[in-house]
């Protein structure tokens, strides 16, 4: 019998602590922090690469639904599902609802493969080598813990201590119940589990049988298994998105899948995962990811360093030059700078609530912002002004909209531009331009076969996002965009 694999992404993270690159509306999953492609897409890529996997379900918010189906299209990954939850509630009902929706559509015996989509695994061998191992032992009805081999005496992650050998047979590598789960460590107590050689980090990476997990969460947590399995079977189902049921999403307790099932159950096992993983916690994983130089220094992007020491450096806008600096981190972004200390790294989430409680848009957003026909970025902003560089991909069509405080200027610069504007319909080619006026209704098209892309001028009263009456979208969106 064929043995259905699920691959679960959580992609509905924050990313908090990796500000001012990581923001609330593009969080730290969905950037190109190591090569080419976003965290999530090389979590889905390396699933995909593992045999026997199912198309994946991936999970997020409603802000970030675009963003996931577009980037797991563009690596290639064809049939996703993308489950949105209508508020954050935890691993948990996350996994609850993986669970349902797979256990429905694949069978109450599919082993779900739930990995976070904001981490890296640099050793795919080894990475394939823990999945195998997961697969066996969970059809052996048992709930695996991926416990990631310590590589330091980390005090940011919660440890797994091994118990007990399992006696299954034909394992690739031995599996154990799990001892214990302990919360973040001291100093002392770290460097301790590191040298004992019998505690592993708690990756947070998961696999189990649909039907077990199930019948657990229902036992040690019936209201939230019932609050899930109603938020499922009222869900609604459009296109490549599965809506949950918000009122129903809303009853399940917000809790991690540590503490509601894997730490209550007798049936949590530790399969060991020593594959090069880092959580791309802080900051600190330039220094873990990277080669650093002769003075233990690692960088990313233009910079300039003169007699700095063990210090990283992310320049992602611009020139960074760094001088007589040691152990410090120092990202830079287009409108915002951080400068942090090593030892103070994990504070960088402190910073970001002080943001959010000002009312800064820096918290939120970055300049450029992504739209499911593309993005735009803002290139001036001042009193009744606004310029915006804009990007359309091929086939892109933003809504049929009105604006009742602004007029536009549009000049193309690259490609062909569709534009609508009143009973007006016209091509417009590179250097050519056009105007909307205040309270007409419009659209802008990418019909060509490369990227549009063309500067708007705003002028008017009252120049921000919610200023749009929507009359017609092809992506079914409401609101601002």
């Amino acid at each position: 019998m064929t043995l259905n694999i699920l691959p679960v992404l959580l992609a509905g993270g924050s990313g908090t602590r990796l500000w001012p690159l990581s923001r609330e509306k593009y969080p730290k999953q969905f950037l190109n922090l190591v090569d080419e492609r976003s965290l999530l897409q090389n979590t889905a890529l390396r699933a995909a690469s593992l045999p026997g996997m199912l198309p994946p379900l991936a999970l997020c918010g409603e802000a970030h639904r675009f963003v996931v189906a577009e980037q797991l299209r563009e690596a290639g990954i064809e049939r996703a599902k993308v489950m949105l939850e209508p508020q954050a509630r935890g691993t948990a009902p996350a996994a609850a609802c993986a669970a349902l929706w797979a256990s429905k559509h694949h069978g109450g015996d599919t082993v779900v493969l739930l990995l976070p989509a904001d981490q890296i695994v640099a050793d795919l061998a080894a990475f394939a080598q823990a999945v195998e191992t997961a697969l066996l032992v969970a059809q052996a009805e048992h709930l695996v813990c991926f416990g990631v081999k310590p590589v330091r005496a980390e005090t940011g992650f919660g440890y797994l201590h091994k118990g007990a050998p399992l006696a299954l047979v034909n394992l690739p590598t031995q599996a154990w119940s799990i001892e214990q789960f302990i919360e973040k460590p001291d100093a002392i107590r770290a460097q301790a589990f590191v040298g004992s050689g019998e505690y592993y980090w708690n990756g947070g990476m998961f696999a189990f049988r649909t039907d077990v997990f199930l019948a657990e969460l229902a036992r040690l947590e019936p209201a939230m298994a019932q609050a899930c399995e109603q938020a499922v079977t009222l869900s609604t189902d459009e296109r490549d998105f599965l809506r949950l049921d918000a009122n129903t999403f809303a009853q399940a307790r917000n809790d991690s899948i540590d503490y509601a099932v894997m730490e209550r159950t007798d049936k949590a096992a530790l399969v060991p995962l020593d594959a090069g993983w880092d959580d791309v916690g802080s900051w600190r994983f330039l220094q873990e990811v990277n080669t650093p130089d002769a003075d233990g220094n690692v960088s990313t992007g233009d910079v300039l360093l003169e007699q700095c020491r063990g210090s990283s450096a992310y320049a992602d806008s611009g020139l960074l030059a760094m001088i007589g600096l040691e152990d410090v981190v120092v990202v830079t972004t287009s409108d915002a700078v951080l400068v942090a200390n090593k030892a103070h790294l994990q504070d960088v989430k402190t910073v970001v609530e002080r943001l959010k409680r000002a009312g800064r848009n820096e918290a939120r957003e970055h300049p450029r912002v992504y739209r499911p026909w593309g993005w735009y970025e803002t290139v001036a902003h001042g009193q009744r002004f606004l310029v915006k560089h804009i990007l359309v991909k091929p086939g892109g069509k933003l809504s049929l909209q009105m604006h009742h405080h602004r007029a536009e200027h549009w000049t193309v610069v690259r490609g062909v531009a569709r534009v609508v504007c009143g009973d007006q319909d016209q091509l417009l080619a590179e250097d050519q331009s056009t105007y909307i006026p205040l309270g007409h209704k419009h659209r802008l098209e990418n019909p060509g076969k490369i990227d549009l892309e063309l500067i708007e001028v705003q002028s008017g009263s009252y120049l921000d996002e919610d200023d749009i009456v929507r009359f017609d979208d092809q992506y079914g969106r409401e609101g601002a965009g």
